[in-house]
């Protein structure tokens, strides 16, 4: 997998940024709190505190973050806030570190990160480096998924509230109300080649592949193998649903219900205009989703692997 070893020249007294969405923290102080205090055991310098507005994205944070000059950018949000930090520092060599919050956590997740702070504290400041791809759907970044259809109209439905009150579940919740809507028929053009056609309720797009629960949707997606993973759904009504459920509980390629793909560009045309969404968050209606690839594009801090399994080497200081 690819990985970068770290800056030896680094030894100089380092800075971060830490971007955050003021909204998912209960407690703001104490979350502030614990990063500078481990910023400061770690012999880090004052960082840049930057906080997310409804006017004022990650995205545009991290590029002020790089553009200040800072050795690391620390991202702590659900996965809407994360995409938006990761697209702010791909492309620049600065590394990204993940302090998750919220329900769904889908890369930290994917990527084998801990969910504590400060655990997850500790990778971001002493762990390895792994350059991950990025995918670009309809000319945004993503680095978990882009989806048109089902996964869309599920996002769209799942309330804030709801996820609050239910956690993970509150994506399921949702699911139960779009069992019975109508499959759309798509033409898919992969990698230039000439178009498959299905009657599809959903397309998904991963740049990994294990869901809430740790359902592997596309259990061959890794985030730095240079493609993208596709998966095609094609049911409708209770018994479609649990026969789609059942074929990727079973790991299974190809069926009457669920295609996968590998592709490094996609171009999906739906019949009719359907939600779409990139990292969980619904950008609005369409009828065509464009997704290419950029191969390692973003430098994420991960665990450093027991026994020097991983090739790249500690970052700690």
């Amino acid at each position: 997998m690819a990985e970068r070893d770290p800056d030896p020249a680094r030894e100089r007294v380092r800075r971060a940024a830490v971007i955050v969405h003021p909204g998912k923290h209960a407690d703001p102080h104490g979350f502030r709190a614990t990063v500078r205090k481990a910023l400061d055991d770690h012999g880090w310098a004052e960082c840049l505190w930057m906080e997310t507005t409804p006017e004022i994205s990650g995205k545009t944070l991290a590029e002020r973050a790089v553009l200040a000059g800072v050795d690391l950018v620390l991202a702590s949000g659900g996965d809407g806030t994360i995409t938006a930090c990761a697209s702010g520092v791909a492309g620049s060599g600065i590394p990204l570190g993940l302090l998750p919050t919220g329900t769904g956590n889908l890369l930290a997740h994917n990527l084998g990160l801990p969910l504590d702070l400060d655990g997850a504290l500790t990778v971001a400041l002493t762990g390895a480096e792994r350059q991950l791809d990025v995918g670009v759907a309809n000319g945004q970044p993503f680095v978990v998924m882009a989806g048109i259809g089902f996964d869309a109209e599920l996002l769209a439905d799942t309330s804030e509230e709801l996820k609050s009150r239910t956690g993970p579940l509150a994506y399921w919740l949702s699911g139960m109300r779009h069992l019975w809507d109508r499959p759309t028929r798509v033409g898919l053009r992969a990698d230039g080649k000439p178009p498959l056609r299905r009657w599809a309720s959903g397309v998904v797009v991963g740049n990994v592949g294990t869901l809430q629960a740790n359902l592997r949707l596309l259990p061959d997606a890794v985030p730095d193998d240079g493609v993208l993973d596709v998966a095609v759904l094609s049911a409708w009504g209770l018994i479609g649903w649990i026969a789609l459920a059942a074929d990727v509980l079973m790991l299974r390629r190809r069926s009457p219900f669920l295609t996968r793909l590998e592709v490094r560009d996609l171009l999906v045309d739906a019949g009719r205009p359907r939600p779409w969404e990139i990292d969980g968050e619904v950008i609005g209606m369409t009828r065509q989703l464009r997704v290419s690839l950029k191969p390692g594009d973003l430098i994420v801090r991960v665990p450093a692997a027991a026994n020097g399994q991983q090739r790249s080497k500690s970052v700690s200081g």
